[in-house]
């Protein structure tokens, strides 16, 4: 995060939390869960209406080059390389974004969403690995550690002001300091057979990265560049190509060319050119060279002030939400319902670590580190929200969908264990969903109707 993260520190003794922006990234992480169920719904029906078709289109190879280089990936690695790159660089911005101003940004505020999200993997991984100890599945222990924030908002969200507002910051630090262990455990446990010479390409151009952060390169497409080189490298090195996105997003600037004392004295200026007298003012900007040179000038200065982690943020989310996790779960969540013998899936060890992971583990973790952390390191709960809240919300982080699928596919390269693993998942964070939806509606309150007193 470089000179960002230090500017932050030195402005900010304690970053001031602007609800109104969080709550339209909990609209937009909650809406986007009904596409990525919607790809997940039609990924298992076109899977059994046709699975030879299902399985040879993803498997259709694809060709990328130029000149005599090129390179050659199955529809699904490209997806899984490629798009799934970008959903990383929007989980790192969205990362950078919470240690900089968000719930993350003193250690105050992150404790207690850390604490949690850190409990939130240890158990699981530690359910999973006493099920399949010896197993030729163990390397899935990463299965059941990640919550989907998409999802878990959703169910949320249902509740409306029922629920403590806090509660809802909660979860979502708590999804995001989880997407981080997440990004860690797949760059330290899921890479393979390491390229020093592609390691060392990939370790330059984040030195450029860096060099570009520090002498305020605020160009967009300069970030994009290297970015796209970081992937070819990381991708040759032997770690997983996502990890690139993740990286590259913690170079992406935080600081726009203006700061904001200077535009609002420059946007000042530029308002005052409107003032006109009520008989001089036209009818249509356009035939106002005065006016119409004024909005530009304060169109340009919206750009110079808006931070590019801020454009790009806004700017790829709905691509992410909307395109790129739908894909995903089309490409991945195909599951053969002929093809497994449900009663053999249910004894398995991978099947049955990753449900307990995701139903037991989770909920134990959260819920357990969190009240240590309550009774240890005096971290107070969110404000209005109470133990009985904070079950319920650590229920939800059992829903493991997005990046456990991910996670499975890096773990498993035998079809069976990969159904395996797509049942507990599908399973574990759909009981893990009704539970959180039943504990929260137990304990949430409902919001007074208009004219009551």
């Amino acid at each position: 995060m470089g000179t960002d993260n230090n500017h932050a520190r030195r402005n900010h003794q304690r970053p001031h939390f602007n609800l109104e922006v969080f709550q339209r990234f909990i609209h937009k992480a909650a809406s986007g869960s009904m596409p990525l169920f919607t790809a997940a719904v039609l990924a298992v029906i076109w899977a059994n209406v046709s699975p030879y078709w299902y399985r040879e289109f993803w498997n259709t190879p694809l060709y990328f080059g130029i000149g005599g280089w090129n390179i050659e990936k199955t529809a699904l690695n490209w997806i899984n390389d490629g798009f799934m790159a970008l959903f990383f660089f929007t989980v790192g911005m969205e990362i950078k974004r919470e240690f900089l101003v968000g719930e993350l940004a003193s250690l105050k505020m992150a404790l207690l969403p850390v604490t949690a999200a850190l409990g939130g993997m240890l158990v699981p991984m530690l359910i999973y690995s006493l099920f399949n100890h010896g197993e030729p599945t163990f390397k899935g222990w990463g299965i059941p550690m990640a919550t989907d924030i998409a999802f878990s908002l959703a169910v949320l969200s249902v509740f409306g002001k029922g629920i403590p507002v806090g509660l809802r910051i909660f979860l979502s630090a708590l999804a995001i300091a989880d997407d981080l262990g997440a990004v860690l455990v797949i760059a330290l446990f899921y890479s393979s057979g390491i390229s020093i010479m592609h390691l060392a390409a990939a370790v330059g151009l984040v030195a450029c990265l860096y060099i570009a952060n520090r002498l305020w390169v605020r160009n967009i497409l300069v970030y994009i560049v290297l970015g796209i080189g970081i992937w070819l490298a990381v991708m040759g090195s032997g770690m997983h190509a996502t990890i690139a996105g993740a990286i590259t997003a913690m170079f992406v600037p935080a600081r726009g060319r203006y700061d904001t004392d200077m535009f609002t004295e420059d946007a000042k200026k530029m308002l005052h050119r409107f003032e006109c007298a009520e008989t001089d003012c036209k009818e249509s900007m356009m035939l106002d060279q005065e006016h119409l040179e004024a909005v530009l000038d304060i169109e340009m200065a919206c750009r110079k002030v808006e931070t590019p982690i801020q454009r790009m943020e806004y700017n790829l989310h709905s691509w992410v939400a909307y395109l790129i996790l739908p894909v995903f779960a089309l490409a991945n969540t195909g599951l053969v319902i002929g093809e497994i013998d449900f009663t053999a899936a249910f004894t398995q060890p991978v099947t049955i670590g990753i449900i307990l992971g995701l139903v037991a583990g989770k909920p134990a973790g959260i819920f357990l580190f969190s009240f240590l952390s309550e009774k240890i390191l005096k971290t107070p709960l969110p404000k209005d929200v109470g133990w009985k809240h904070m079950a319920g919300v650590s229920m939800l982080g059992g829903i493991g969908f997005t990046m456990s699928l991910f996670i499975s596919g890096l773990a498993f390269t035998r079809p069976e264990f990969a159904s395996y693993a797509k049942v507990g998942i599908i399973c574990g964070s759909l009981i893990s969903a009704i539970a959180g939806f039943i504990v929260l509606k137990l304990v949430s309150k409902k919001p007074k109707a208009h004219g009551d007193g």
